[in-house]
Parts: C-alpha cells; structure tokens; sequence
C-alpha cells in the first residue's frame, strides 16, 4: 500500500497524468483511506513539486504538468472527499485586479494552493473591486489579489478601503502578489502579506491562518 501512495507522489512531481490515475484507482481498489490518498499521495507530490519551483530547480512548464498530473487524480478522489465529508484546510479566493488582464502568475497560485489542499475560487482577471467584497462576504478565509502592471496595482488599494467600508476587513487575510508587486506597497495598502512568488504564496496563506 505504502508502494502505492509514493508511485502517486512520484508521478505527480514527473507531471504523468496517466499514471497518477492508475496508482490512484489502484489505491482505491484495495481500499486505502481517502485521506491517505490525498495527504501523502497528491498534496505531498505537489509540495515536492512547490519547494523545487522556489528553489528553481523546477519552472512553470514543470509546475503546469504536475498540477495536471494532480488534476487527473483528484478528478476520480473528489466525489468520494464529497462523500467522505472531508473539508478542504481552508477556503480561499484569488482574483487579478480591474483593469489587469494578466493571469499565468494567478494560475499558478491557484495550481499551488489546490495542491496543498486548499478549495479555491478563481475569481479571473480584470475583478471589480465589488466582487472581491461579494467574495469576502461567503465566508472565504482569504482573498489573493494579483497585477502585473504599475498602473494597476493602485486597485488592490481600492479593495481593502471598499472592504474596510463594509465593515469586512477583519473578516478576512488579504495575500497580494504580482511583477510590480513589493512588501513596502503591502505594507503601505494595509495588505496582510506579500508573496514574491506561486510557491510563497502557499506558505503565506498556511502562516496567515495558522494552519
């Protein structure tokens, strides 16, 4: 069994889908624990494949396969995590502000942060501000901002003042990130953190909710 769950981290960290699958059907016909599956098989595959991202040991093309690799195998685990009952660690939404049609940094982060077990909303580009405090209101545990332009990166300031008149700013952990993007501005916008890169972001959402 053990065989098992480390074929499947192996094969997500390789990026081959097709053998993911396999090992994850194969786990569930000799009824290994669900969680086993996703804990030590899909997640801890995709952890792998986060801290060789930071480290520039793997770049995007890599990342991109294994979080398909990923996908495959959560395409057959999800029903039964429905099923199971078992809850994601935490809940979070991630958007690249009005005005910012940018997305492959924003894709990345959502790759990452599916892959250490977080559900996430992918709010898109170009997000008014009105929608990230729609988001903030159905009780998600932290909004992911993200821009790529100088000119665009004054909105996520826009966000937090429009979140703050709802009375929802302590409702929620605002996480931005971005080219342009630096801690000084975080700081300055009363952001709760910066993340340099996808890979940081992960670790970022797990110090913010102290998961």
């Amino acid at each position: 069994m053990a065989e098992i769950i480390q074929a499947i981290k192996e094969n997500i960290i390789a990026g081959n889908a097709a053998k993911t699958k396999e090992f994850v059907d194969k786990a569930l016909q000799e009824k290994t624990d669900i969680r086993k599956i996703l804990n030590e098989g899909l997640i801890a595959g995709m952890m792998v494949v986060g801290t060789k991202f930071k480290n520039n040991e793997f770049y995007v093309p890599e990342v991109l396969i294994a979080a398909r690799a990923m996908n495959a195998g959560m395409e057959i685990l999800e029903p039964m995590i429905i099923q199971a009952g078992i809850k994601p660690v935490a809940k979070v939404a991630i958007g690249t502000v009005k005005g910012d049609l940018h997305d492959i940094g924003k894709n990345l982060v959502v790759m990452m942060w599916k892959g250490a077990g977080f559900e996430v909303e992918d709010l898109g580009i170009d997000v008014d501000a009105s929608k990230f405090v729609e988001t903030a209101k159905s009780g998600i545990n932290l909004i992911g901002m993200s821009a790529l332009l100088t000119t665009t990166m004054v909105a996520m300031k826009d966000v937090i003042s429009k979140l703050k008149e709802e009375g929802l700013r302590d409702k929620v952990k605002i996480l931005i990130g971005g080219a342009p993007i630096t801690q000084s501005f975080s700081d300055e916008i009363g952001a709760d953190a910066y993340a340099p890169d996808a890979a940081s972001a992960v670790d970022k959402v797990k110090e913010l909710l102290n998961i």
